[in-house]
């Protein structure tokens, strides 16, 4: 791939010209990479519902035409001055946010909010320069939290590239980039189960599945799901939840339901729906003098989280989290590590693959609630 270096590459990329029309397989100009950043071949890329959300201008402001895509597993081609932790050949995972190890939040134990590079859904250009490293005729393609991976290459910052294992197979691993990552740590790195503890999840989605597969491997002894749809209880099994609750099947809340089955509140417990009333209801469904809630999901903007402060002062603890608390580049090897020795199971998020030229197939898919997540393989 060395030979490609410094050089403009001409390969295919998926482009969203406008707004929830499909995208359209177009050859792309790619420059090389600056200074920090990196230029790799993506290899397989799936589908996360942020693309989805904000190809359909639901997002804060659309921004055309964009390669989307931030769920990938790749090779590196080539690096720009200054990067020297990564080399041509490197097994990688961009990711939609960053480390760039040198500001407060990445010196922090705690944190993995980067002040550089956290995640920017309104940016459609590198850092470095403001301008975009896609075109096609001279016009420029904006970028998406800077990864676009619907693109054979696409360029990265140093900062949002995790090198991985080169035995770890990228069309497995390619889904621990955002979602299943996200759902994992929260239950795992915030919620903290301990052994034989009782966990609630809400909303039982990909990342709703990767919390319920984190206390499983905590080794939670009662994983309640708690979702609308029960239909989503079967595959759900699969994840270690053991039992489920549905609130439109009792006038009761739902938080009032889980505390008379288990005997005063969970121990723990997640929320990945996004939805206000489902985040109330985690939080006061978790046992007093321990009880502790993670929400993961992303309100609606004019969202106002209410609850009387004694649900507090009786001891319950109420956390956020961002991307499962993992600093990509530190942290996702690790989680690699653990698909690798069969700790984490990441086979059975899979469930459809297309390829490239059929990418628009992994959005309807997606639009008609149809499995978990879907490969694209960049070769055909």
């Amino acid at each position: 791939m060395a030979c490609t270096a410094g050089q403009v590459i001409r390969c295919k990329a998926a482009v969203a010209w406008e707004a929830g029309k499909p995208l359209v397989i177009e050859e792309v100009e790619v420059a090389p990479p600056q200074a920090n950043e990196v230029r790799m071949k993506i290899l397989y890329t799936s589908l996360c519902h942020t693309d989805v959300y904000f190809w359909e201008a639901k997002g804060q402001n659309p921004l055309f035409p964009r390669i989307y895509g931030h769920e990938a597993g790749g090779i590196v081609e080539s690096v720009g001055e200054g990067v020297t932790d990564l080399k041509p050949g490197d097994h990688v995972l961009p990711v939609f946010t960053g480390e760039c190890k040198d500001c407060a939040h990445c010196r922090s134990e705690e944190s993995n909010m980067c002040d550089l590079l956290r995640i920017n859904t309104d940016r459609g250009v590198m850092l470095n320069d403001g301008k975009s490293r896609f075109s096609i005729n001279g016009k420029p393609i904006y970028h998406f939290v800077g990864t676009s991976t619907f693109s054979e290459y696409t360029v990265v910052h140093v900062g949002c590239v995790a090198k991985i294992n080169p035995l770890a197979p990228l069309d497995k691993v390619c889904v621990l980039s955002c979602g299943i990552s996200t759902g994992l740590g929260a239950t795992l790195n915030v919620a903290k189960p301990s052994k034989g503890s009782t966990v609630a999840i809400f909303g039982l989605g990909g990342v709703g599945l990767a919390a319920a597969e984190g206390a499983r491997i905590a080794g939670a002894s009662r994983i309640i799901g708690v979702d609308l749809n029960s239909n989503r209880f079967k595959e759900a099994k699969k994840f270690g939840v053991t039992e489920f609750v549905n609130p439109k099947d009792d006038k009761k809340p739902v938080q009032e339901v889980i505390a008379e089955i288990t005997n005063g509140g969970v121990d723990r417990s997640v929320e990945c729906t996004g939805n206000v009333d489902a985040m109330i209801s985690a939080f006061e469904c978790v046992h007093d003098g321990w009880g502790v809630a993670v929400l993961v999901g992303v309100p609606h903007k004019d969202a106002v989280f209410k609850t009387h402060p004694m649900n507090l002062l009786n001891e319950r603890t109420l956390k956020g989290t961002f991307f499962g608390n993992y600093k990509p580049r530190s942290d996702l090897p690790s989680v690699v590590e653990k698909y690798m020795t069969k700790e984490l199971e990441v086979e059975k998020f899979i469930t459809h693959s297309v390829p490239f030229s059929e990418i628009n197939k992994a959005f309807e898919y997606m639009l008609k609630g149809e499995g978990i997540r879907c490969i694209i393989r960049m070769e055909e």
